[in-house]
Order: structure tokens, then C-alpha cells, then sequence
């Protein structure tokens, strides 16, 4: 028997069903899913130290449980001591099991993690039906070691998905269990 994550199981059996009821979609296919999570981490302080991006990268790594990889420079700002292709930050696309497995850790042990924390906001949509969060330091994960931290960074965690408005995204992440502040509308 293959492995089914905990929420992709949740996904088939309650969500499509509810949103299927609250938005009147003729066929499943209509459901919004989520296709993909990306997280994405800039490192301003890589121009004048090259060793931050490596550690930018083995820490989303740990984070992720997949192989992230350094991004480049596009072009030249001379303000920032920045040259075209200088490494200066790190990203990881999620999907399929992996995906899953991370918004599950992201959810039930990271967030709560997070110093006074009241929910996340619920304005960070792009009007296309994905959403973005700020994560301020990397240490809310329990794969970072805080010991071997020499720099407490920040990363932004984007959801992709199928939905068509804001709205319909907004319920396929509550009905995920994504801890929003005004969970009452």
C-alpha cells in the first residue's frame, strides 16, 4: 500500500465535498486544489559575505526535505554592491507528497511556534486565488538547530492554487486548518 499524506487524505474526503456544497461546483474538477507551495528566502547581506547563501540554502533544505537552490542576480545595482550573477538568495518549489508534508508541519508545529502569535493575515491574497506568508525567523521550525544559527533570516511561503478568486482560496486554506485571525466571516 502506498503512503497517503495526512492531508491530501483530509483534501479528498472533507474539502472537496464542503467547497463543492458552499460554491454549488457542477463537477469535482472545479474544486480549487492547491498545486504547489514556494518558498523563497532573499539574502541582502550575500554581497558582502558569499558563505550566508550556503547556509541560506542546507537551512531551506532541512526545512523543506527537498534540495533548495541559490538564486542569481539579474542585473547590476551598484547601490547594493550587487553584480549580475552574484548568488543572493534561495528558493525550493514544493509539490505532490512533499507539499503536503510541509503544509502539515507549517500548520500543526511551526506556526504555533511563532512568539505571540494571534493568526495569520488574511489580506496577503493576490487577487488570483494564491496566498503569501512572511515568515520573520526560520527558527519556528523544528529542523533548525538554534545553536548552529549564527543569523536569524526571514522567508516568504507562497500558495499556489486552482482557485479563481481570493474568496475561494481563502476556504480551501481554512478548511486546510491554516489559522487565520478573523476566522469568524
Amino acid at each position: 500500500m502506498s503512503y497517503t499524506p495526512r492531508l491530501k487524505k483530509k483534501y479528498l474526503e472533507e474539502i472537496v465535498p464542503a467547497l463543492q456544497e458552499q460554491y454549488q461546483y457542477k463537477s469535482i474538477m472545479q474544486v480549487p486544489k492547491l498545486v504547489k507551495i514556494c518558498l523563497n528566502q532573499g539574502v541582502g547581506a550575500a554581497t558582502s559575505d558569499k558563505k550566508l547563501v550556503d547556509t541560506a540554502v542546507s537551512e531551506m533544505t532541512l526545512i523543506a526535505g527537498q534540495q533548495a537552490v541559490s538564486t542569481i542576480a539579474k542585473k547590476s545595482v551598484s547601490n547594493f554592491k550587487l553584480r549580475e550573477g552574484m548568488p543572493i538568495g534561495c528558493r525550493v518549489t514544493l509539490r505532490g507528497v512533499q507539499m503536503y508534508e510541509f503544509l502539515d508541519r507549517l500548520i500543526a508545529v511551526a506556526l504555533p511556534r511563532v512568539r505571540d502569535f494571534r493568526g495569520i493575515n488574511d489580506k496577503s491574497f493576490d487577487g488570483r486565488g494564491n496566498y503569501t506568508l512572511g515568515v520573520t525567523e526560520q527558527i519556528i521550525f523544528p529542523e533548525i538547530n538554534i545553536d548552529k544559527i549564527n543569523k536569524i533570516t526571514g522567508m516568504d511561503i507562497t500558495f499556489v492554487t486552482t482557485a479563481k478568486t481570493d474568496a475561494e482560496a481563502l476556504s480551501l486554506l481554512k478548511l486546510y486548518g491554516m489559522p487565520f485571525k478573523n476566522q469568524n466571516k
